[in-house]
């Protein structure tokens, strides 16, 4: 009997755990989400409030009056799609030469190419601040695309769920005389469905909520990112907090759809690497 308690008492204790955390990780989303129904004098009231007496609605209302956050989307959701589709592409394509594919020198470039993931962003932040300025791409969405448009990260993620594929598949395709793209396009890319859904909820995630890209390479308010834009209202003597909680809420909702749709190859993509581990 004690047996058998032990594995129960040891699978409640683990469930207990992951419940604790994940109500402690929703506790700033709860408080965002009603203080965006809160008078701004009201957001940072201590002891806090988390049900306000009072929901004021008219929070949604004026994020669309007081600034252009329609504009502000549209940019968002351009340089998103554009940059995470480039990602993808990009990624894969790497991915699938340094998995499949025999070249001199492959293992040390992959390495160096790693390496760049431990490089902080800020060491060469001014360097190539001024490489995009001499090219005279300041002010412009297509800096923050080309600068964007490659990670090594997703090259890594990619590449190692690709090393998990039997190269027997590939040379079984190169024997029928199938090229290498056609092996890139007809047999990898479908079968990397998870890696590729998990890669494109990073890639969405980030660029959406990128907000020293935009901040320092964008200077037109036409071209500002939702992000910047909810920096607008914070101003030299007053901030409209109970406005920057709304408008985070309105800014959450297409990465909340991105991941629901995504979810389904995410967790297939996880549990088939437990498997294969």
């Amino acid at each position: 009997m004690k047996i058998k308690l032990k594995p129960l008492l040891t699978k409640m204790l683990i469930y207990i755990l992951l419940i604790g955390i994940s109500i402690m990780m929703l506790i700033p989303f709860a408080w965002m989400l009603t203080s965006s129904f809160k008078m701004n004098k009201d957001v940072f009231t201590y002891p806090v409030v988390w049900w306000p007496k009072e929901f004021i609605t008219t929070n949604y209302v004026r994020i669309w009056e007081e600034i252009p956050l329609l504009r502000y989307f549209f940019n968002t959701s351009k340089l998103t799609v554009i940059i995470t589709l480039l990602q993808l592409l990009t990624s894969t394509f790497a991915a699938y030469a340094f998995a499949k594919m025999k070249f001199p020198g492959k293992d040390f470039l992959f390495l160096c190419y790693i390496c760049t993931i431990a490089m902080p962003w800020q060491s060469y932040m001014i360097p190539q601040f001024i490489i995009i300025k001499k090219i005279g791409l300041v002010n412009t969405h297509l800096a923050l695309i080309i600068l964007q448009s490659f990670t090594a990260f997703g090259v890594f993620l990619v590449r190692q769920f690709y090393m998990e594929i039997p190269n027997e598949i590939c040379e079984a395709a190169r024997i029928d005389g199938m090229s290498e793209y056609g092996i890139y396009a007809k047999i990898m890319l479908p079968l990397s469905k998870p890696v590729i859904a998990t890669l494109t909820i990073f890639s969405f995630t980030t660029i959406w909520n990128d907000f020293m890209g935009p901040l320092i390479y964008i200077n037109s308010q036409n071209l500002k990112t939702i992000q910047l834009g909810l920096r607008s209202f914070i101003t030299e003597y007053s901030s409209e907090y109970s406005l920057i909680m709304a408008g985070s809420v309105v800014a959450l909702i297409p990465v909340l759809i991105v991941f629901a749709c995504l979810q389904k190859y995410f967790v297939e993509g996880i549990a088939s690497t437990g498997l294969k581990g």
